[in-house]
């Protein structure tokens, strides 16, 4: 069997989640030949290496002026031409925000199914059994692919990716693609996520809602995250109320996140967040209300002013970090 692993890079570094999408490949079938795809208009050298450190066998990479910034256009016309070399039997990628725009785009260029959003893969037997959220999270279903392409996403931060093997060797190899009638062009883009941790891949978030009543509300958070190393993200009612932007936002309708380690500050724990962080693995809520709902789901709680209790709690772990 040969897989094909799609890499994603963000300012020139690699994405965690392609090297999960490595560790899931190994999932599927534990024999396989892993074979890395990237595309850009730099150097890709030293990111092709790093796939083959954490577990790909080699890498195929492609390097075009109209691949700087990714468009759907562009992406799938470069892989495209990549799978009709390789005839790969499958293809996995992250399931981020460029993951859910090419994939679709990909699996009807191909016609082939499309499994979104896995979070474990299984065997049972010879075949190999996806584990996906539906509900918004309140229960799991299986999927089995039983003919055609295996073709998945999987969710950031939810299956751990190899050990880095610094000693491991595969060739790499440039394909030329000539990638043509690109109707979007990318002029500028402009960042509005907080710099430091991805907040989709973080291990550990502190997340604010209407009870940090402003955006200064959100400091004493940062500061938290900052000892921690994790990363700052809101509710829909926190972004609605302006304090913060829609980058941050988390839930149903925001992103969907799985952290080790999540922090409700201040927010009561409505369905619709709830929806993109219950899978968390421990979950500490902070609320003054002892009945807002977030107790429901939370692992730890504590019933308490949030402006006491977070700088407490930051001036605690300055002492144990």
């Amino acid at each position: 069997m040969k897989l094909l692993i799609i890499g994603e890079a963000r300012d020139g570094e690699l994405r965690n989640v392609t090297f999960e999408a490595i560790a899931a490949a190994k999932k599927i079938d534990s024999g396989a030949e892993i074979v890395g795809v990237l595309c850009g208009s730099d150097d890709l050298s030293d990111s092709a290496q790093e796939i083959i450190y954490h577990g790909a066998d080699r890498v195929v990479t492609v390097k075009h002026d109209d691949l700087e910034s990714y468009t759907s256009e562009g992406y799938s016309q470069a892989i495209m031409a990549v799978i009709e070399d390789e005839s790969p039997d499958g293809i996995v990628m992250g399931h981020t925000a460029i993951g859910k725009d090419l994939t679709p785009k990909l699996a009807a260029k191909l016609e082939s199914g499309l499994i979104s959003d896995a979070t474990d893969i299984e065997n049972d037997g010879d075949k190999a059994v996806f584990i996906r959220p539906i509900y918004s999270g309140k229960a799991f279903e299986k999927k089995v692919i039983t003919s055609g392409l295996t073709f998945v996403t999987i969710r950031p931060n939810n299956i751990p990716a190899l050990n880095r093997d610094g000693s491991r060797s595969g060739d790499v190899t440039s394909k030329d693609v000539d990638v043509k009638d690109i109707k979007t062009v990318i002029k500028d883009v402009i960042r509005k996520a907080s710099e430091g941790v991805d907040l989709s891949e973080a291990n550990v978030i502190i997340a604010g809602g209407r009870g940090v009543k402003s955006a200064e509300g959100f400091e004493p958070l940062h500061e938290l995250a900052d000892v921690l190393g994790g990363a700052v993200g809101a509710s829909r009612g926190a972004c609605d109320a302006e304090y913060c932007d829609y980058s941050l936002q988390i839930g149903q309708t925001g992103k969907v996140v799985t952290p080790d380690l999540y922090i409700a500050v201040g927010i009561s724990g409505a369905i619709q967040h709830l929806a993109g962080m219950s899978n968390s693995k421990v979950i500490v809520a902070i609320n003054k209300d002892p009945e807002a709902n977030i107790f429901n789901v939370a692992d730890y709680g504590i019933v308490g002013d949030v402006f006491e209790v977070i700088p407490k709690l930051t001036e605690e772990l300055k002492q144990k970090v």
